[in-house]
């Protein structure tokens, strides 16, 4: 039998949080495409303009198109709660499943808002490719707090081998470094909303870096 635990990051990791962001920001086009005389794809495109240049793409894209009886709020509370159009390659599923049949147990470590999260994993069906998910709105503590690792300690024994994969070089591998586990970098392929940094402390660094998730198979 397998020792391996396997425990994944979700976004940039998995799935790339810039599909969510495009997602909602075309939901909400939509919406304010009904309130205006403006297409859907201008007001996205605009307001992906506004998100390039670091700007607040919410307040703005109200004053610019004037709209009416909206607030800032009523748009981040349809980024939140839409229903994401997001995909993963056909090779990533395939990976996982065979990940799943290779390891002892797979698991999913993510920080965010659980209405948000829970919704990526729902669109790209990633729920049975994990026997735990951790989502730090639901679990009560975010990365990079040693109780969402110390999860998978408690329950499957400390006589394991315990791998993390993420993408984030700020908190992502400071705790399963801390706790032994061998930490795994998915490399930013020029698309990830929090760029990476590898001139940071020992403690906070990867002890791989992998160039493509499929690279993982061949570690574990």
């Amino acid at each position: 039998m397998s020792k391996t635990v396997l425990i994944f990051d979700l976004d940039d990791t998995i799935c790339k949080e810039i599909d969510y962001l495009k997602s909602a920001y075309r939901e909400i086009a939509i919406f304010l495409a009904s309130k205006t005389s403006t297409t859907s794809e201008a007001i996205f495109n605009t307001m992906f303009g506004f998100y390039e240049t670091k700007q607040n793409a919410f307040d703005l894209i109200l004053n610019q198109y004037k709209v009416e009886g909206v607030s800032a709020l009523d748009l981040v509370q349809i980024y939140r709660n839409h229903e994401p159009s997001i995909a993963i390659s056909e090779e990533i599923q395939e990976l996982l499943i065979r990940l799943k049949e290779k390891t002892f147990k797979t698991g999913l470590i993510t920080d965010g808002r659980s209405v948000q999260q829970r919704s990526k994993l729902k669109a790209l069906n990633l729920i049975e490719y994990f026997d735990d998910i951790i989502i730090s709105e639901e679990f009560g503590s975010e990365k990079p707090s040693l109780k969402n690792f110390e999860y998978y300690l408690k329950k499957y024994g400390s006589n394991l081998n315990y791998f993390y994969i993420g993408d984030n070089t700020k908190k992502d591998f400071i705790a399963p470094n801390q706790l032994g586990w061998t930490s795994v970098c998915l490399k930013d392929n020029g698309q990830n909303i929090h760029k990476q940094d590898f001139d940071i402390p020992e403690f906070q660094k990867p002890k791989y870096i992998i160039e493509n998730l499929l690279a993982v198979e061949a570690l574990i």
